[in-house]
């Protein structure tokens, strides 16, 4: 699963860490070996998240609260803030990884894993036992094919331990100690003897409790048999200092469960919030932008208040909003192939088989009505309830799924991941705050995380029946804070049964500066361009240089020259049969070893490298080639048991050639005149001339608290840009040789295609005034990147935008006409702690 830019970013502030962890924990455990009471009071995690500066949103140091564990050690702990829908078990994963490899420096031992609820519980651990599942294809490559998931009452030993990685899943009523349903875990069992000494082994017995003074036991330390530790899970854990992934982690701060999580005596602790509370340590803080950048949410949110004092209204509208969006799936289908099923969840007041009456609205009513007087199929409706749940075991998302209404009362408030909900029906009380802002979030996923651009297909929509219009918009935020999306709670839309009026009462259209109206569509930025006969075209990645590929040029080297790891870890399979000697009742009669893991084939590797090489049957050949090659060298047993570390470097070998070849036929192309970097004005973008934005969007303001001025539209919306971006702005619009400046959007305005996937969007269009009169003289187009960021990417964007700054001598604007025939284009990627000093060059100043 290909990851976002926010997870990217949200990973590497992780490994920053971790690395700065180590260092101070190394330093830790030598004190520990000089004098262990001063070691207790060197707190390295605090050091190391020091050492990393993190800050928040807004610039500032997040201060670092300390904890410790069970056994009173400094206990590394941090907080990966990511809103409803961002992603967050794909990045918990990706942690466990990172954990394992650079902190705790192996593949195996045992990571306990806390949800909050039930229905979490159960998508949870079937995603992680599914083999094809990302979540678990993360694992298994992390741990060379050998994870084990586990529940709260499976056994395991210390050899499981200590040959896989060991998932185990607890609910958070289980962790806590003053649950008495829940005490088994702490009580004494059998099936974890091999963690233990042997109950006669006294002295070991002691050793043990004093290492771990928290553990449970029996006895007493002055009596003639001494202390003998349970052997119950809760002591197993204790003894194996397990990774902890808490979802939800805002749940689990009552004391109980802060005390019972750290008398696991975990090595690490990791939360996952998208509302991070007081006492944790955000080391991300992905916001609801982040995602909608990223083309992962429904944005607008319309609110229809339905002016009506009869619920069928508002459900019949309901109904006739997800037909029209039913129809427009169907266009999108067509062309694209992608399906969707638009659904409708509608909140009802009463689910019980003996709550029906004509006082509350029912889910039976709601049924009733749109199977009678809606025509619709029972085959399309589901109830969600505590006593009902007609959706239990169905992919929603499936083609062979019909439903298309899901009728709830708060089932769905938590575990809720179907991208196909666009509606969301309430029939409920909205002066009740916990109904709707718990259900907001369910319908805000965007199908498959990218937007279709058909604006009704990329937007979700809440019909209320009996609202206060001011009460059901402040709920709706209060869910989107809730969501970890507060930052966007701008973009909902109240409407009245007339949409149109409404939407163009409660937004504002921005242009351009009465300064600055001379240029509105004239402003145009050069692209690469691609010539066929004499015509010319945008450059497409995949159609231009991907497909362009010679696949028998990539060079398998690297993998004649891999070594692989000599342990093969086979599993011994003992047969035991009744003996011919009658002295002996049982006799061994087969001994074999069976290798465990994954089985090399060419399907197989295939399947993991279809992402770098699109042709399957290509895929297929470099997957026989690469096994040739190592054939030639290892046994199979021995290729097996590598397999995993063999598929990520085949995938290395194959991205880097993949780009030197992309590379190589970029420039060809660009000698031959294939591929212009050009700059003319139906090829080439444009700057918008308006904006259409909510009117209570929050405007970006100088330090002083005075409006910019220089911006090439009115005002630009805070939100759209992040803390270095807000530095960078406000900086610029001080500057006096700046005539004008645009905010680029990403995945919106002006970008670079160059020879990888993945467009380049710079984050400002700056003009250089012209000092003979109001025009300029250059546009600069900028990227700003933290200095934690410079990195093979940003390496890229470099090359590409020295090669425009290249080309860019060759062309000029006269081709636009005599207005233009003055001006030049530069490229400039500027950092962090550096871009002022950069943004004066820029501007000639000393």
């Amino acid at each position: 699963m290909e990851l976002k830019d926010y997870q990217k970013k949200c990973l590497k502030d992780i490994k920053l860490y971790l690395q700065s962890l180590v260092e101070y924990k190394d330093k830790y455990d030598k004190y520990i070996e000089i004098d262990k009471e001063m070691a207790f009071d060197y707190d390295f995690p605090k050091k190391a998240w020091e050492q990393c500066e993190i800050k928040n949103n807004a610039g500032e140091p997040v201060v670092y609260k300390s904890k410790k564990n069970g056994i009173n050690e400094p206990l590394p702990n941090f907080c990966i803030k990511v809103p409803t829908g961002g992603g967050k078990t794909l990045l918990a994963t990706r942690t466990v990884d990172l954990i394992n490899t650079i902190y705790l420096k192996k593949k195996t031992g045992i990571v306990l894993w806390i949800v909050p609820t039930n229905q979490i519980y159960r998508q949870t651990i079937n995603s992680l036992r599914d083999r094809e599942h990302p979540y678990r294809q993360v694992l298994d490559l992390s741990s060379g094919g050998r994870t084990l998931i586990l529940e709260k009452g499976d056994r395991f030993t210390v050899q499981d331990v200590n040959e896989n990685l060991v998932i185990m899943l607890l609910m958070l009523p289980s962790a806590n100690r003053q649950n008495k349903e829940t005490l088994k875990i702490f009580q004494d069992a059998g099936g974890f003897d091999s963690f233990f000494p042997p109950d006669d082994d006294f002295k070991a017995h002691e050793n043990l409790i004093d290492r771990f003074p928290n553990l449970d036991y029996f006895g007493d330390k002055d009596s003639f048999l001494g202390r003998q530790a349970k052997t119950s899970l809760g002591n197993v854990l204790r003894i194996l200092r397990p990774i902890i992934i808490i979802d939800e982690g805002q749940k689990a701060y009552s004391e109980n469960a802060q005390k019972t999580i750290r008398n696991f005596n975990p090595s690490i602790v990791v939360e996952l919030s998208a509302t991070p509370p007081v006492g944790s340590n955000p080391i991300s803080h992905i916001t609801g932008q982040d995602l909608n950048r990223e083309e992962m949410i429904k944005l607008d949110i319309h609110v229809v208040n339905k002016a009506t004092t009869n619920w069928k209204d508002v459900v019949l509208a309901s109904v006739e909003k997800r037909n029209s969006l039913e129809k427009l799936a169907k266009e999108y289908e067509s062309q694209t192939g992608k399906y969707i099923r638009p659904i409708c969840l509608i909140q009802v007041e009463r689910t019980g088989k003996d709550q029906v009456n004509n006082e509350y609205i029912h889910a039976e009513h709601v049924k009733n009505y749109l199977m009678n007087e809606c025509g619709i199929s029972s085959d399309e409706i589901a109830i969600k309830s505590s006593e009902k749940d007609d959706i239990e075991g169905i992919d929603l998302l499936g083609k062979e799924c019909s439903i298309r209404y899901i009728i709830t009362k708060q089932a769905l408030q938590e575990g809720w991941d179907c991208s196909f909900a666009y509606v969301l029906t309430v029939l409920t009380d909205t002066s009740s705050e916990m109904n709707i802002t718990q259900l907001v979030g369910r319908i805000l996923r965007q199908p498959y995380a990218k937007k279709t651009k058909i604006t009704d297909l990329d937007e979700s929509y809440v019909y209320c029946y009996r609202p206060n219009t001011n009460e059901i918009l402040n709920n709706i935020k209060k869910g989107l804070e809730g969501e970890g999306l507060g930052d966007i709670a701008g973009r909902v839309v109240p409407e009245s049964d007339n949409t149109d009026s409404a939407t163009k009462a409660n937004t504002t259209v921005i242009r351009y500066r009465e300064r600055f109206k001379k240029f509105e569509g004239k402003i145009y930025l050069p692209r690469f361009i691609l010539r066929e006969n004499y015509s010319y075209r945008e450059l497409n990645y995949e159609m231009d240089i991907l497909s362009r590929i010679n696949w028998d040029d990539i060079s398998l080297k690297d993998m004649e020259s891999l070594v692989l790891s000599p342990e093969v870890k086979s599993d011994v399979v003992i047969s035991i049969a009744l003996s011919d000697n009658t002295e002996d009742l049982l006799e061994k009669k087969i001994s074999v070893m069976r290798t465990t893991g994954f089985v090399a084939d060419y399907l197989f590797i295939t399947r993991h490298i279809l992402d770098i090489v699109p042709n399957p049957w290509i895929a297929y050949e470099i997957s026989e080639k690469t096994l040739n090659i190592l054939r030639k060298k290892y046994s199979d047993d021995l290729i097996n048991a590598n397999i995993v570390f063999i598929i990520q470097e085949l995938k290395k070998t194959l991205e880097d050639q993949r780009d030197i070849l992309a590379h190589n036929i970029f420039v060809e192309m660009i000698n031959n005149k294939e591929i212009l970097f050009f700059l003319q004005c139906h090829s080439s973008f444009a700057l918008p001339t308006k904006m259409i934005l909510k009117s209570n969007v929050k405007k970006l303001t100088r330090d002083t608290g005075d409006p910019i001025v220089k911006s090439l539209f009115e005002y630009v919306p805070e939100e759209e840009l992040n803390t270095l971006e807000q530095s960078v702005a406000v900086y610029i619009d001080k500057q006096q040789k700046l005539l004008w400046w645009y905010r680029n959007l990403s995945k919106q305005d002006y970008y670079i295609q160059g020879w990888k996937k993945a467009k380049i969007y710079p984050d400002f269009i700056l003009s250089k005034s012209n000092e003979e009169n109001d025009d300029y003289s250059k546009v600069l187009v900028v990227e700003t990147k933290g200095l934690h960021l410079k990195n093979e990417d940003t390496a890229y964007k470099k090359s590409v935008f020295d090669l425009c700054n290249e080309l860019g001598k060759e062309i000029g604007w006269k081709e636009l006409g005599e207005e233009f025939k003055d001006k030049t284009v530069e490229f400039q990627i500027i950092y962090d702690k550096e871009w002022q000093r950069k943004l004066n060059e820029i501007f000639d100043y000393a």
